[in-house]
């Protein structure tokens, strides 16, 4: 059966290659070349396709016979063309012996007729009735040249208009998500002035599930973050005799910088492209439609919630995570550099301020800020299928988490030009 196939396949290629340009008619090729020997055994008509050349002086007669259907054609009625004599004038092609043609059989009678035409020969075609005759005609309006390919661009160019989209769509994003903040900070005013309008079960619910649910895995992330910390610390810090500093590292890595920063990394990768995902898929179901038309503003119902949960449960996960990242500092440094609880709580209390303390929760809500914001611009960006949900919950999470590492990072040099 795969002989076959391939006989198919290489008879056909071989006639698309000898034209100016390959047809454009898919259907009718991929039957012709596929299916064919895959089905020979199945039901259907079992007559098989036969031609069969005559001459009479100057004329020649291909008649085709059986039935010229995709379970039928084979390799060896892939070319009939072939066995017409070069020095013909006139050929009739005869189909009134056909018992079946379907569209991949009138598109090899199609391909024949236009073969024969192109070699010089008066090309007839006799014997069809009034449904055959349609079928032809309908695949021979179908079966028109492609357009060649364009020619490929000079590889310098097209890492040029590469970065040129690229950026191009950065500004246009960032265009988008600056009015898309403005949007929300209005509505977030609207609700200040008129807090009825909020929902607060929708808040609520939302609290619990970016916050207290998400304790387990910010905890631990943290805890093991702090263990790190103070083991690679005590390590360097032990060429120098200096392992009681490893608490000083620990505290202050944790309390301004790693605690906030991996909450927020958590928070984006777990509540962001929740919120990315979940108002995507309502835009998919045409929910949010739904809600415009009975008057329901989705900025209101759907965006405000989500914010404002997370501005409020940000600040508490940080917390949460400076609390478990220290104790995973202590942990280390008991079992390995023999630092009691209370040595090491006497050394934190001296080496850290409530400043330190305090730079990692003032960062807080603002990521949290960020984070809802992009989630819900992402989620109501999405388009009615499915891969644009993926493709945008993705897109969230990434720039959720650049946004953050930035802003991070501009915290960072404000804190060190103020001094704290």
């Amino acid at each position: 059966m795969y002989r076959v196939l391939s006989r198919i396949e290489e008879a056909v290629a071989g006639e698309v290659s000898s034209a100016s340009t390959p047809s454009a008619f898919p259907p009718a090729s991929l039957v012709v070349s596929v299916p064919g020997p895959r089905r020979m055994s199945g039901p259907g008509p079992r007559d098989p396709p036969r031609f069969a050349v005559t001459r009479a002086g100057a004329d020649a007669t291909l008649k085709l016979t059986g039935a010229w259907t995709t379970q039928n054609l084979t390799a060896a009625v892939a070319a009939p063309e072939r066995a017409v004599p070069s020095d013909a004038v006139r050929v009739r092609v005869d189909i009134s012996g056909l018992t079946a043609l379907d569209t991949a059989g009138a598109w090899l009678v199609t391909r024949t007729l236009r073969h024969l035409r192109k070699a010089g020969h008066a090309v007839e075609l006799v014997g069809s009735g009034a449904a055959a005759a349609s079928l032809i005609e309908t695949v021979a309006r179908s079966d028109v040249p492609v357009p060649p390919p364009p020619p490929p661009d000079n590889p310098l160019v097209a890492i040029v208009v590469r970065i040129g989209r690229a950026s191009v769509f950065i500004a246009r994003e960032a265009r988008d998500l600056i009015n898309f903040l403005g949007l929300t900070v209005i509505v977030l005013g609207r609700l200040g002035l008129r807090p009825w309008r909020l929902r607060f079960t929708a808040l609520v619910s939302h609290m619990e599930r970016a916050g207290l649910n998400a304790l387990p895995i910010v905890g631990l992330i943290a805890f093991l973050i702090g263990v790190v910390l103070a083991y690679q610390g005590a390590d360097q810090l032990a060429r120098f005799g200096a392992q009681i500093f490893t608490v000083n590292l620990v505290g202050i890595g944790v309390l301004r910088e790693m605690g906030i920063l991996l909450t927020a990394i958590m928070v984006a990768g777990r509540s962001g492209s929740a919120f990315t995902a979940q108002i995507g898929t309502m835009a998919v179901n045409e929910e949010i439609d739904a809600m415009r038309t009975i008057g329901l503003d989705p900025m209101e119902v759907l965006v405000a919630p989500r914010v404002i949960a997370l501005v409020l449960v940000m600040p508490l996960l940080t917390f949460y995570a400076d609390l478990m990242g220290l104790l995973g500092g202590a942990v280390m440094a008991t079992a390995v550099l023999d630092i009691s609880f209370v040595r090491f709580a006497r050394q934190l209390s001296e080496a850290v301020t409530m400043w330190s303390f305090w730079v990692g929760i003032i960062k807080a809500p603002l990521f949290g800020f960020i984070i809802a914001m992009i989630g819900c611009y992402e989620g109501l960006k999405v388009a009615r299928n499915a891969e644009s949900v993926g493709r945008q919950t993705t897109r969230a999470v990434v720039e959720a988490v650049f946004l953050v590492i930035v802003l991070d990072a501009l915290f960072s040099i404000l804190f060190s030009v103020l001094g704290i």
